[in-house]
Parts: structure tokens; sequence; C-alpha cells
């Protein structure tokens, strides 16, 4: 009774210390991922703390049922647009990518750390994927806007690439617990199962969820319940199957959050936490199992392997697998250096650990190795690389004034709440000129606790309170107008010399290149002269244009400002664009526009 009382004291303590150290570190830019991890270790048998866990079986379970749930909650905030615009790209780095990676971190092990070829793979293979909870999680945390490609391309490839890694590590402990290789035809046909059938049964479950939500009313309460359980439903029946549990809960969370289901608001809050819960505990966890004089004799050699992965392996699998896509060398380049490691390479170490191993000790310790420095080094400065290679955009406006009430899923329109903010967009319009987006009305508007009559209103007043009926899909519109957007730093620093972000003079979409020419100097062949803007901007980018895309035309560059209904609708013009010296020898080197 002592025994489980002290368990639940000394885990609920870890758990409260390690938010409010990781919210008072985010000051100084630590990301919130490190501090878990280090307080596992400062609490850990190593540590001050002593706390003696060796418990792999434990770890193994519990990281499971955490990964299981922070992929089912990215899935749910991954939009199917998203997931068109970059399928193929992150595919490729999920499976070609990870091979790759596996293979090149493979050889570092082989010379740094003394072990055969197929052991060095093995390290490989555990540390070939990147990590779906830290992308997720210290992109969001950074507060950054970023093109839709890449940070689509970051996060759908780390929701689906774990199914491979573990498949190698599984190959390889099996290898090396049998000795004998088996048969290339039930290797490959294995893995189709495990990805096919994932696929299969995430997508069925998905739809399974969202018709037990629109059909089966229970309590407000326990929709996040239902949800949790099901997810995790999806993700042991999977397994059970002999596919990719991982897989599953990911497409059945992205089925989920793309369909309209009663519930969907106090679902993506309650995971909101509830992921961060799993996150926590996963770190802590890691954390309490390493100790640091058990490492020692493998640090240097998991440094170079770290290194290896960090500064060659990564870019290489990134240059190799989206070349063919056509990815500018700015996107490639930052692509390449958020390849972010977190607890899944640790969790995969554990496998070696409870297949009894020789020298499984080694495996944990480099794989603890890569992720801290990939935490702390690519953790620690996603932000200032995203601004090196120009691909922060303005940041969306914080929808702190909005609150969301819901119809029902049979009603294709929601009601939300706004408070009018002090610099808000709408304040500049007359009330009766607002831009609303197509089938979205005021319902009604709220002025010193009074309801205003609207047909007698001329402007909008900072602390309005606003109802307004629109479609799901118009509210990010709405936020921009109803909301004050931040200045992002590289906003602040050009608007400080009076620069702005997306070129100094603005053209609309239909604008043709032969007047744009005239005006600014632009060379430009007589073939293109009688295209808009728009038009051969989208040429040139040869792929789907997002927001923020840039297009060199001589000595200016064209960036894309605004897309509506996939054409794209304005264009700013940088007339001095600036660039860093060793990125345009990257990009004259291999040829990007």
């Amino acid at each position: 009774m002592n025994q489980a009382n002290e368990i639940l004291f000394v885990a609920s303590l870890l758990v409260l210390v390690s938010i409010f150290a990781g919210s008072a570190s985010s000051r100084f830019g630590v990301p919130f991922l490190l501090v878990f991890l280090g307080l596992g270790i400062f609490a850990g048998e190593g540590g001050p703390g002593g706390i003696v866990f060796r418990d792999y079986q434990l770890t193994y379970a519990v990281g499971s049922a955490a990964l299981g749930i922070i992929l089912f909650d990215g899935g749910l905030r991954t939009n199917f647009a998203t997931v068109r615009l970059v399928a193929g790209p992150a595919f490729a780095l999920a499976t070609v990518g990870v091979v790759g990676t596996a293979a090149l971190v493979g050889v570092a092990a082989h010379f740094a750390l003394g072990l055969g070829l197929l052991e060095s793979f093995l390290v490989g293979a555990i540390v070939g994927s990147t990590d779906a909870a830290a992308v997720f999680f210290l992109l969001n945390m950074k507060g950054m806007a970023l093109q839709k490609r890449v940070s689509g391309t970051l996060e759908v490839e780390s929701g689906i690439n774990d199914p491979m890694a573990i498949f190698l590590t599984m190959v390889c402990v099996e290898l090396l617990r049998l000795g004998q290789p088996p048969d290339s035809l039930e290797l490959v046909l294995l893995f189709s199962i495990q990805m096919l059938g994932g696929l299969v049964v995430g997508v069925v479950g998905g739809f399974l969820l969202v018709a037990l939500f629109n059909r089966v009313p229970v309590a407000g309460g326990l929709y996040p319940i239902v949800a949790m359980a099901a997810a995790l439903l999806i993700f042991s029946g999977a397994n059970f199957l002999q596919a990719s549990g991982f897989v599953a809960v990911y497409v059945a969370g992205l089925v989920l959050g793309n369909r309209r289901h009663r519930g969907a608001q106090v679902i993506l809050r309650f995971y909101d936490g509830l992921s961060w819960l799993g996150q926590i505990v996963m770190f802590l966890l890691l954390g309490l199992l390493m100790t640091p004089e058990e490492m020692t004799p493998y640090a240097v050699g998991s440094g170079i392997v770290a290194a290896m992965l960090i500064l060659v392996a990564r870019p290489a699998a990134v240059l190799l697998c989206l070349l063919p896509f056509r990815y500018t060398w700015r996107e490639i380049g930052f692509v390449s250096w958020v390849g972010l490691r977190g607890a899944v390479p640790i969790f995969l170490a554990t496998i070696p650990v409870l297949a009894d191993l020789p020298g499984s000790e080694l495996y944990v310790t480099a794989a603890f190795v890569c992720v801290l420095a990939s935490l702390t080094v690519q953790g620690w400065t996603i932000g200032p690389v995203a601004r090196f290679f120009g691909l922060e955009l303005p940041p969306k406006p914080e929808a702190v004034s909005r609150t969301d009430l819901e119809l029902g899923s049979t009603l294709d329109r929601d009601v939300a709440s706004y408070r009018v903010e002090a610099d808000a967009p709408a304040l500049g319009y007359r009330y009766s000129e607002l831009p609303l987006p197509r089938r979205s009305r005021i319902i009604s508007v709220i002025r010193d606790g009074a309801v205003m009559d609207r047909t007698k209103l001329e402007n909008l007043a900072p602390g309005d309170y606003l109802l307004v009926l629109a479609p799901a899909e118009h509210f990010f519109q709405l936020d921009r107008l109803f909301t004050a957007r931040r200045q992002s730093k590289r906003e602040r620093k050009r608007a400080e010399r009076g620069e702005e972000v997306f070129g100094e003079f603005i053209l609309t979409g239909d604008t043709l290149m032969g007047e744009v020419s005239m005006l600014y100097g632009i060379p430009v062949d007589d073939k293109d002269r009688k295209d808009s803007v728009g038009t051969y901007v989208r040429r040139k980018l040869r792929h789907r244009a997002v927001v923020g895309d840039r297009v060199r035309a001589g000595p200016v560059e064209f960036v894309v400002r605004e897309i509506r209904n996939d054409r794209i609708t304005s264009v700013g013009i940088e007339l001095e664009p600036e660039e860093h010296p060793i990125l345009r020898g990257f990009r004259r080197a291999f040829g990007f526009d």
C-alpha cells in the first residue's frame, strides 16, 4: 500500500515539475522535450533523485500507447489537402529515405563503434526515422508559420515513417537472434502487410468512429474518452492483425479529423492535453532508464554516429528523395535540417534489450546520444534555420478571441463567438462592407453588454463581441479579419528597415508579364510576355504553388502572397532579394531556381 502511494506521489510530482520546468525554460528557447528528458535523467539512478528504474517491458508498453495517442492527435490536426499536396515526397522520405539514412548511419557505426555490418545497420535502423511527436510538438511550440509544402512534408513524413524503422529494426533483431536470413519474398510480403494493412485498418476504423459519433449519442464529456479508447483499439487491433498500428492510428485520426462529427471541438481540446501527457511520460521514462556510467564507454562513438546522422545521412537521404519532386534548394535545406529524433529511437532501442541481444546497452546509448544531439542542435535552432532559408511566413493569427459553438453533425455550418481586437483588420471597413467569406454572416453584435441594431451599425469597435455563422473551413479567414496578427522576428526586423516580408510592391495575379517587364526592367522572353504573373510563377515553380513560394526573375524575386481556388491571386516583388552566399553557391551547383 505504501509502495503504491510512493509511486503515485513520485510520478505526479515528476509530471508537475516537468510542466513548470518546461514552461520556464522555453523563455530561453530550450526545447520542451529536452527538459523532460533531462529531468528524467536527473531523477534517475545516476542523478540526485536516485530512482532505480529498469523496466524495459513497461517502457515499451507505455511508449507504444503514448506514441499511438500522439499519432492519432497528429492525424486529427492534418488536413487532407496537405496530405494530397505532399503524399509523394513524404512517402519517399518515409521509405527510401529511412533505408538510406539507416545505411549511411550504419557505415559510421561500423567504424566508430567497431560493430559488425548487421549490428551497425541495426543502429542505423533504430535512429533512421524522424519522430512524429518531436516534429509535431517542436514545430507547434516554436509558433512558426512555415510554407505549407515544407511543414506538411515534415509532419506527414514523421507520421508514416515509423513502420519502416520498426520493420528494419525487427528484421535485424531476428537476423541477429536466429542467425539466418529470412526469405526475400517473405520480407516484401511482411512489409506490404504492415503498410497496406495499417492503411486499411485506419480507414475502416476512422469511418466507423465517425459513424459511431454521429449515430450513437453519448454525454458530451464522454466523446474524448470514446475517441481515446477507439484510438488504442485501432492501434492494438492493427498490431494483432500483423499490420502497422502506427499507420492505422494516424490514418484513423486523419479520417476523423476531416469529417464532420459530434464532439469535434471537445475531442481536439482533450487530445491537446492528452498528447502532451503522453509526450511527458515517454521522455521521463526514457530519461529514468539512462545512467551516465553505462553511457560513458560508448559516448564518443555514439557522438560520431549522431554527427553523421545530422550532417550527412539525413541531408543525403532528403536530397535523393525530394529532387525528383522539384523541391527548391531552400526547402531541401530546411527539411534536411529538421530531421528531428525524439522518443521513437530510444523506444526502438528497447527491442534488442527485450530480445536479450548481446551488448544491447550499446543500442540504447547510441539512440539516446542521437536523440540528445537532435533535440539540442536541431530542436534549438528551428527558428533561426527557417529564417536562414527564408521559409518563415507571417504567423497565423492567434484565435484567442474565438470560441466555437457546435451545431451538430447534420449542419454544414458552425457558430463562433469573436471578440474584436484593437488592431483587427475588420476595424478598417464599414460594417456593411466587411469582406466576409462566402456563406458566412454575422448573427449579432454585442457592445457594452447590449445587442446592437445591425441595420444601423456603421463600424465595429474594439471589444465588440460577435456571433458569426460560417462553414468550418472559413474560420481561418474570419480569424484574420477579427484578430490582430502577431509579427514574426523576421517581419519586425524587415519592418524596421522599411521592407515588406512578401516584397516591396504588390501585383495582382492577373497582371501581364509584359507590363511588369516594362515597369521594373525585368528580362522576359517574348513567349512569356502575354502570360499573367500568376501563370508565369506557377510554370516556373513546376509544382503546386503555396503561399511563400519564391521565383527568381533576373534581378528581382516574385513571392506568392495569396492563393484562392488553386489560383495565384496576389504576388509580391522583392527588388533586392537577400541570399546567403553559401545558399547561392548551393543553388548554382545543383541548378535550382
